[in-house]
């Protein structure tokens, strides 16, 4: 423990680069997106210290979760602004299928047959007649494992 106050003394620079690189590998490895914002908040201290700016541990400590904070909320709020509530996540493959055009590649037979959307099969679930091979239908919603798709209008 007395190296690390000795080293904290002389060079606070290195404590700093240390946690701040410690949570980027943390946030690189669960890939969480809630430690990149502290990490970023570790090194903006430790270019301060590294320029010379003695404020002690207790200051340090305070900028390091103020600008954690900030950081944090004005990202969220970038979010909000690039990706809004009403608009899908790129991410979730399921919610991203619905209302796009599937091609039928299985007939349906007693309302269930096979689709091709997003690059991959889907059984399938259709209500009323079913059109036949290599028609399209549109995905309303998903049904479990499959997917409840309807003529293309």
């Amino acid at each position: 423990m007395d190296a690390l106050t000795d080293l904290y003394t002389t060079q606070p620079f290195w404590i700093w680069l240390g946690v701040g690189v410690l949570l980027l590998a943390v946030e690189a490895a669960l890939s969480t997106e809630w430690l990149l914002w502290p990490a970023v908040a570790a090194g903006v201290v430790a270019v301060l210290t590294a320029l010379g700016l003695r404020m002690g541990l207790p200051v340090e400590i305070a900028i390091f979760a103020g600008l954690t904070i900030l950081a944090t909320a004005l990202s969220r709020r970038l979010v909000q602004r690039v990706n809004p509530s009403d608009h899908v996540d790129i991410n979730d493959r399921d919610a991203r299928m619905i209302g796009q055009r599937a091609r039928v590649v299985e007939a349906f037979v007693d309302g269930r047959g096979r689709v091709f959307v997003s690059g991959a099969e889907w059984a399938a679930v259709i209500d009323g007649d079913a059109p036949p091979v290599g028609e399209s239908v549109v995905v309303d919603r998903l049904d479990g494992p499959s997917l409840k798709v309807r003529r293309e209008a």
